[in-house]
């Protein structure tokens, strides 16, 4: 607010100096357009000397030229010349300069008053409800949920004040579905680890037995044995359980299927990653394709494709990235292809696990996550997700479906 406050005063400053400015240059205007009528009479008089006569459209500040008896009577401005022994009596008309100087200034003190006004509209309906919020963000960040955030009727910042409040119903539902996450996981493992003791018990008794030599019998030491075996496959079973729940419930996806144009999705993409790849010296390349109507989540389609292209820039050689466009089965296959892949084939069944990385990521940073979170998400879209290499080229296709 201070900074505005300073930038007003600047303004204000400037603007009054050029006002000065101007107004000491109208003064001086005014001045040397006065002195003209006496530069045309003294032409007057030279012409009346040389030809005897005058054309009086020559002279713009004179009126009219008069001689004879009465030249000292007039109502006019005039002054007397002499010519060819000759006095004429001529009349001119006074310069408007000093009019002009209040026109001028009455105009300038209509655009301060305008400027004063404008600088005053922007301080109440855009920097002091900015100002308002700017609190908001840092305390949403130390996770202060309860943060009060104005209401702003304003329409520069009505949209805003409404998105900041998703915001903050978003990270409270994420927090809160952790949480829940966290106490059904801690009791699934609390769970898991007592059913796990019954069979563990088991299988040390039985150990136990057997190498004490307790059974004598051959049957009972196979059916001890066997009984080991047991208990140790619903500890694997149950081991299972775990691995499960750690590798897949850590994250939760929410999508809301709707209809979207296939025009509206790659719009976002081209105007996102054009400026951002041709400045890198990228070759970004979308093919021609029909528009038609998806059957998805615009936006979290949108999400998947760009996860492909920033997978694209981490682990191709930056000459090219594609994307290209075809339908089948009454769905429409998005590719996105980059150049200068060094992925094993045979690495391509792993590469949508949580937490996997290929062997061309040792250098570039990143968690194994983008393309187990696309193919989560193509599957709640009632879509699907395949890759393939050709021609040391990284071809990736999302497969959605039509409306």
């Amino acid at each position: 607010m201070k900074a505005y406050k300073n930038l007003c005063i600047a303004v204000m400053m400037v603007f009054l100096l050029l006002a000065a400015v101007l107004n000491i240059f109208l003064v001086g205007s005014k001045d040397n357009s006065e002195g003209i009528y006496r530069v045309e009479a003294r032409r007057l008089a030279g012409e009346i000397a040389q030809t005897g006569s005058y054309d009086i459209e020559k002279y713009p500040h004179i009126t009219g030229v008069f001689t004879g008896d009465d030249i000292y009577r007039s109502d006019e401005h005039y002054l007397i010349i002499e010519a060819d022994d000759t006095l004429y009596r001529v009349e001119y008309t006074v310069g408007n300069g000093q009019f002009g100087i209040v026109a001028v200034n009455c105009v300038l003190g209509a655009l301060f008053l305008l400027v004063t006004g404008l600088l005053y509209y922007i301080r109440r309906h855009i920097i002091a409800p900015f100002d308002r919020l700017s609190d908001v963000p840092k305390e949403l960040a130390k996770g202060n949920l309860a943060v009060p955030i104005p209401e702003e009727k304003s329409r520069f910042f009505g949209k805003f004040t409404w998105g900041v409040n998703l915001l903050r119903e978003s990270i409270e539902d994420s927090r809160k579905k952790e949480i829940t996450m966290q106490r059904e996981k801690k009791l699934l493992l609390l769970s898991l680890s007592h059913d796990i003791k019954t069979p563990l018990s088991a299988i040390k008794l039985g150990a136990k037995a057997l190498a004490r030599g307790l059974y004598k019998d051959e049957e009972k030491r196979r059916a001890a044995a066997e009984s080991i075996n047991i208990r140790a496959d619903e500890i694997e079973c149950f081991v299972s359980e775990i691995t499960k729940a750690a590798s897949e419930d850590f994250m939760s996806f929410e999508v809301t299927q709707g209809e979207a144009f296939l025009s509206a999705v790659i719009a976002k993409i081209d105007a996102r990653y054009t400026p951002q790849l041709a400045i890198s010296g990228t070759e970004f390349a979308i093919q021609k394709y029909d528009d038609c109507i998806l059957s998805c989540d615009p936006d979290r389609l949108a999400e998947c494709l760009q996860n492909l292209i920033e997978n694209a820039m981490k682990y191709g050689d930056g000459r090219r990235i594609e994307i290209s466009f075809d339908k089948m089965d009454g769905c429409e296959l998005i590719t996105v292809s980059n150049t200068g892949c060094t992925l094993e084939a045979k690495e391509l069944p792993q590469i949508f696990e949580s937490f996997h990385r290929g062997n061309n990521a040792d250098k570039v940073q990143g968690n194994g996550l983008g393309l187990f979170i696309c193919k989560r998400l193509m599957g709640l879209m009632h879509g699907e997700i395949f890759a393939d290499i050709r021609d040391e080229c990284f071809f990736i296709t999302l497969v959605v479906k039509m409306a």
